[in-house]
Parts: structure tokens; sequence; C-alpha cells
């Protein structure tokens, strides 16, 4: 009996290699066209580290007019959660991250090389591992789970590195005979790779984000096959990043060190290597020290945080843009109306160790993002948020005319306000444009120079009875309100009242803060010549009388 006899009692059905290296072809693209996956497993929540990766595979492979796809890898069925697999998808889509092959749904995929699940590709990879059984390069494992244990307590106890190699490798010198014979007996089994690596001996690795890397070769003997027919991470992602043709694994560097055992079995099964980029995780201050976002403690790890606070997803993809590549920030200034697809991202450029997450700066990205919208866009997307989070601002936003109104302040200026940083300060921000609220509520007053009631009625007065005309223009409007400062002794410009500061009770700016606070009972607003308009002489009125 030979390796071969052995193999075909294994997996008596499984089809040559030569099979799917036929049905998966290599790809038919342009020299330096980059393949790249985003290759999740379901097993929880999706983490903000994760889209990142998934942002960096997409990029890498759009600029390169390569393929990104998605991949679930699904084999550590009792890990996984329900829904998890739909939840990615969703997640992927609502960032822009569609792929161009692989799952899109739960249910469906695109492209030729599939299944992109790894649950459904079962017989491919027991094909790949029948052809390691044949060339003596895997062999069956029949251990227990005690005897495992076993071993890992002695090495535990010499203090030794644990794992199964060398000495420790109890079924791996058992002859072809021996290890038919037991299957033949019924004993359960697993399959294991045979590792021909050495400890003392050393491999050299160039990571495209790490640089030179030197490590232990493998001589671990890992498990390629569990006990339920499916692989294991490391044997599958081998056998599909070669069959589905991926030139570059870009991945958290926490696979760092797991390299060397990749590199072994792309050589062992005959397989060309893609290329290896390790991501530094996103990290986080606490309290001086540096640590990885988590999910466990921290809200804004979960990529689901993003929707529920109302940040759109076009600012979270620029400020991780913002963290990949330093240059990102002076090309952004440099071209701020462009769009982030015509960012050239580099790789080399990339830290090696993790940036500081930033909550601040991500809002300021934000703001941006938010004010370069017109008022329909940031009618919509709040709108859609609201019907989701906040019922109240979804019942304000029901008059969509006056909505757009409100929301069309200070918008499509070369330099827009930027007080929105996510959909969710909405409300607080418009609220008092709304009579049906302003008005109902009690407010303080917070006036500044001018504070004496006498003066403030008289301010209001005179100015809706003498000097507002809501078909004035913005310079009409306010050189009436610098007549309104004269007529009652105050400075008509500021810069009078600095010359003769004795001469004057107050100026024309603290006369219009009279106005915009008994309009809106706040000191910061938007332009109020544009909230006046969108009030009407009525709304005005009303408010002017509410602050006497």
């Amino acid at each position: 009996m030979d390796y071969r006899d052995l193999a075909n009692l294994i997996f008596p059905d499984a089809k040559e290699i030569s099979y799917y290296e036929e049905k998966y072809p290599k790809r038919n693209l342009k020299e330096g066209a980059i393949v790249t996956r985003y290759a999740p497993s379901p097993t929880g929540v999706m983490h903000i580290g994760g889209l990142y990766q998934g942002l960096i595979a997409k990029k890498m492979a759009e600029q390169t007019e390569g393929v990104f796809f998605v991949r679930i890898e699904d084999t550590d069925q009792k890990r996984e959660i329900e829904e998890g697999t739909s939840k990615i998808i969703t997640a992927l889509n609502e960032f822009g991250l569609k792929p161009d092959e692989g799952l899109i749904s739960d249910s469906e995929e695109v492209g030729n090389y599939g299944p992109y699940k790894q649950s459904k590709r079962k017989e491919i990879y027991q094909a790949y591992a029948k052809y390691l059984i044949e060339q003596g390069k895997a062999y069956p494992c029949f251990c227990t789970t005690e005897e495992g244990e076993e071993i890992r307590k002695k090495q535990e106890e010499a203090k030794i590195r644990p794992g199964y190699y060398g000495v420790w490798a109890k079924c791996r010198n058992n002859t072809v005979e021996e290890m038919a014979e037991k299957i033949k007996q019924g004993k359960n089994y697993i399959i294991r790779f045979k590792s021909p690596g050495r400890e003392d001996k050393k491999i050299k690795h160039k990571d495209i984000i790490k640089g030179n890397v030197e490590f232990p070769e493998n001589d671990q003997d890992i498990v390629i096959i569990k006990a339920d027919g499916l692989p294991t991470y490391h044997f599958a992602h081998i056998v599909d990043d070669h069959l589905m043709g991926t030139t570059h694994v870009i991945r958290g560097d926490e696979w760092l060190s797991s390299v060397p055992l990749h590199l072994q079995l792309f050589y062992e099964l005959g397989f060309k290597a893609p290329k290896y980029a390790h991501i530094a995780p996103i990290m986080k201050n606490d309290n001086g020290n540096k640590r990885k976002l988590s999910k466990r403690k921290d809200p804004e790890a979960a990529v689901s945080y993003y929707e529920e606070e109302g940040i759109p997803e076009k600012a979270v993809k620029e400020y991780l843009l913002n963290i990949a590549n330093s240059s990102f920030e002076n090309w952004r200034r440099a071209n701020p109306d462009k769009d982030v697809s015509e960012f050239e991202l580099q790789l080399n450029k990339m830290g090696v160790s993790g940036a500081l997450f930033d909550m601040i700066k991500l809002l300021d990205v934000s703001k941006t993002v938010i004010s370069k919208l017109t008022a329909k866009e940031v009618y919509e997307e709040a709108l859609k948020w609201a019907i989701k989070y906040d019922e109240e601002l979804q019942k304000l936003l029901s008059n969509k005319e006056y909505s757009l109104k409100v929301l069309g302040i200070e918008r499509g200026n070369k330099k827009p306000r930027k007080d929105i940083s996510k959909w969710s300060e909405v409300k607080e921000n418009i609220d008092y444009m709304y009579d049906e609220i302003f008005l109902e509520k009690e407010h303080k007053y917070p006036y500044q120079v001018i504070n004496q009631k006498g003066d403030i009625d008289k301010i209001l007065d005179i100015y809706i009875e003498k000097y507002y005309n809501e078909a004035d223009d913005k310079q009409t409007w306010f050189d009436k309100i610098k007549e309104l400062a004269q007529e009652l002794g105050y400075a008509k410009e500021v810069k009078e009242f600095k010359e003769n500061p004795e001469k004057y009770k107050a100026h024309v700016g603290d006369v219009s803060t009279v106005l915009r606070v008994a309009l809106t009972s706040r000191t910061n607003t938007p332009d109020m010549y544009e909230i006046m308009q969108v009030l009407g002489k009525d709304s005005i009125k009303k408010r002017f009388e509410k602050a006497k």
C-alpha cells in the first residue's frame, strides 16, 4: 500500500486537482492589475478595522483596474452568528465597497471563481488535501483531545514551545499500513500537514507594508482538515487565494507571524504565493496608553456605530484614507472637490505601527463632507436617518418645502457653514427655525452688551415697524440695521465706536446681536439675513413679542 492508496481510502470521491485548475483558469487582466479580497468570518459585529481593510483592498484593485472580491470564511461554524454574512454584505454596500465578485447578499454571488463561501467549497479543499496525502505531505492524525492536552501539559512543564511538531507529532511517523488499518477500524481522525520546516532555520520575507521581516521556519504539523471534513483557515485560504487568483493579501498584522506557515503551504502545494501587506491595527489612546480599538470597550469599534450616530459613510472613508496614507490630507487640501477615487493609495506608504483613532478629526472631516452637500442631499440623508432613529426629527422634516429652505441657509457658498458633523446633530441645529417648537418653549435670551429691557424692546419694536422689509436684498437689509442703530444712539460702524467709545452706548454689531438673540435665543447662528428670509415677517413678529 502507498500514499495514493491511503489518499483514496480517505477521500474516495475527491476529484483530481487538475479539474479545479482548469475550472478556475488564470485571470486575463492587464499587466500590473491587482486582485484583492476581503475575507471576513461571520462571527460577530463588523469592526471598523475590517472596513479599513476592505476599503484598502478595494482601492488597490480599482486604481490598477484589477478585481476586488468578497469571500466569506465560515468554516468555524460553531462561532458563526445569526445573519453574520448579511450584516457584513450590508455594511460593505452602505460604505460603497460593493465587490466586483463574490457575495452580494447572504445567498447571491457574482463571478466565475465561486462558490465564495468556504463552507460550500468542501470538495475543493478535500481534493487538495488528497493531493498532499498522495505526495506524502499530509497524513491522518488519530490523537484524541485528551492526548493533545497531555502533550501540551508536558511541553509546559518542560518549558518548551507548545505544538504538534518533531517528537511530539505522535502520528507523523505511522506507516501507511498503520494509518489505513486505524481508518478501517473506524477511528476518528483529522488531516495534518507534514511540515518540512526546521525551527532553527530562518526565512526572510519582504512585506509590502512592514518591509523586511525574518522568522523561524514553520515546523508545526498543523491541522488542515478538521473532523467535520471542513478545512482550517490556514489551509482553506491558501487553496482559495490560488484558485481565485489573489495577487495581494491585505490583512491585519496579527497574521504576520503566520507568514512562514502560509508561504510553506503555497510552496508545498506548488502554487505561486501572493504578495502580503499586513496592516497595523487602529489604536486608541487610553489614559496615555495606546491599545487596539476594542469591540468590547469602544462603541466606535463597531461599524454599526457610524450609522447609528449618523456619520456619513463618505466621511468615514475619507478619514480612513487619512489614516492609511499621510499624504492624503495634503492631496485633499489641494483637491477639495475631487472624488476620493482620484487619490492614489500606496501600500508601501502605510504606517508600520497603528494610527490613533481620533473622533474629533473624524467629525471635522464629516463637517467638511456635509458642508459640500446640497440642501436636498442633506434633507434626504437626514430624513433617512431620522426615520430609523429620531421620530421628532422625522416630524420636523415632514414639511419638506420649509425644511429645504432651512437646510439651504448658508449652503452652496464658497465658504459654506460647517455646523453639522452627523445627522444626529441636525435637530439641535435647526429646531429653533420651527415656530411649533420655538414658540412653545421657554427660552433664556443671552443678550450681550445691550441687555436692558427697555433698550431691547425699543430695538425690536422700531425694527419691525419701520425698517424690516422682506423684499430687501442683503446690503439694503444691513444698511437699515445701521440706520436703526444710528436712530437709537448706537454707533453706525464698529470703527466709529472704537474711535469714540464714550460717545455711544454700543455699536451696530450689538444691535444685530439683540435681533439675533430675540429671533433664535442663540448668539451663534448662520447668516441672520437668510434666517429672516426663511422665517418671514409673521414669524419674526411673534418671536419678537415672545422675547419682550
